[in-house]
């Protein structure tokens, strides 16, 4: 096995050559060829039956290199980028050189690697203070939400629609006079003011009695997701049958005792106000940070591989998925429904998910910078395993003996110590 490496002209990459001895590669397709001889079917031979040198002669001693290759490839290129201590941070680009029986596998593979970031300042980064004060009118706003939450809805019939009535109606839409899929409804619930039907929808139902019937006119907006409907004029005919009004409870005692756990107003708005505070005070913290490490990250020079950059992007894509799983869409239902191609949605990603990468590497060169000063501790790693192993349903034993799992615990408690370094050095005016 021989195992050379050298970097191409281009910045971040690596030319990489293998040698890897004929026996091995032997191996490889006698070991590929026990995994498929079942599937072979050779007159004068049971199926699954016939020989290999019989299979070889059959279909060619070609047939099972690609195979073969796949079986013996990975793991000896895993080992030695590892053992060479190559950070490759793309899939490689393969080129087979000699792949013959008998012979030495012998092939190349272009890789991105991992760039070396050249770090400006990171200590003493001045930063504006950031403070999300919470004000007397934020309480009160938020006691409206629950206020809101809690109206009683109230029959009226001594007068017509006005904003703000939660309507029962009968629609029918048509467009040059046909009606459309799904513009049609009996019994509808419609909330005067919600902007849930198209623009101007519910302006012109303001006025109207019950048992009133009228045609509303409106046109779909030309960014409507029905390309049959984007941009069409259309004509509802809508029959009120109820007109209900919130009936909004007064913010009082009475309102805290029936909405929290509190007997007073002012508990209320004491509790409400505290926790508000300490979660803007957490929001203002993170936006010092963002704001510190975009700073560092701006003083430092280097430029991210693409391959770095499309992963983070199949990561994302890969978390949209499973979302959309959940909702009981796949990507290519969602890509329809918004008239978008799958290059559109990476391209889309892409800015962001190269500020995520360039954020990493800065992170973690600053933290190979100040080493031991940001060691991770090791009651909290314990604690952390502890809590991880209770989650998931596993032993402590089985995560610590877990190289992965350790790897990226330590490497996320080494960021989070980083940048507590980075913020007790900063400058906050």
């Amino acid at each position: 096995m021989n195992f050379k490496a050298e970097k191409t002209d281009k910045t971040n990459e690596m030319k990489l050559e293998f040698t890897i001895d004929a026996k091995i590669f032997e191996d490889g397709i006698q070991e590929v060829f026990k995994k498929s001889a079942k599937y072979f079917n050779i007159p004068g031979f049971r199926k699954g039956k016939a020989p290999y040198n019989i299979v070889e002669r059959t279909y060619g001693k070609e047939i099972f290199y690609e195979d073969a290759f796949n079986e013996v490839v990975p793991k000896i290129y895993d080992e030695e980028i590892k053992k060479n201590n190559i950070e490759a941070v793309s899939q490689p680009q393969i080129d087979i050189v000699q792949m013959e029986k008998g012979k030495d596998l012998i092939f190349t593979a272009i890789v991105q690697i991992k760039p070396e970031v050249k770090l400006g300042k990171y200590e003493g980064i001045e930063i504006d203070k950031i403070d999300h004060t919470v004000t007397d009118e934020d309480v009160k706003k938020e006691i409206e939400k629950v206020a809101e939450k809690n109206a009683r809805l109230v029959t009226v019939e001594d007068r017509p629609v006005k904003e703000g009535d939660i309507t029962v109606i009968d629609f029918k839409g048509m467009v040059d006079g046909v009606p459309f899929d799904g513009g049609t409804a009996e019994d509808y619930e419609l909330e005067i003011g919600s902007h849930s039907f198209i623009e101007g929808f519910e302006d012109q139902m303001v006025g109207m009695k019950i048992d009133e019937e009228k045609d509303i006119n409106v046109t779909f907006p030309e960014d409507y997701f029905s390309k049959e409907l984007a941009g069409k004029p259309a004509v509802f005919k809508v029959l009120v049958h109820e007109i209900k009004e919130k009936q909004v409870p007064a913010i009082d005692d009475e309102l805290a005792k029936d909405a929290s756990e509190f007997d007073t107003l002012k508990e209320w708005e004491d509790s409400i106000k505290k926790d508000m505070q300490e979660k803007n005070d957490h929001k203002a913290k993170h936006e010092m940070e963002d704001a510190v490490i975009k700073k560092i990250v701006e003083n430092a020079e280097f430029e991210v591989p693409s391959g770095m950059i499309e992963t983070e992007i199949d990561m994302r894509i890969r978390s949209f998925e499973n979302n959309l799983y959940y909702q009981g869409l796949n990507i290519e239902k969602y890509l329809e429904l918004v008239h978008q191609s799958m290059d559109e949605l990476r391209n889309s990603l892409r800015e962001n998910a190269e500020e995520t990468v360039r954020t990493q590497l800065v992170l973690e060169a600053v933290s190979k910078d100040l080493g031991d000063k940001v060691k991770p501790d090791e009651e909290k790693l314990k604690a952390n395993i502890k809590e991880m192993a209770e989650r998931y349903n596993k032993t402590e034993e089985e995560l610590n003996n877990n190289e992965e799992y350790m790897e990226a615990l330590k490497k996320n408690h080494t960021i989070e110590k980083t940048v507590e370094y980075i913020m007790d050095k900063a400058k906050i005016k």
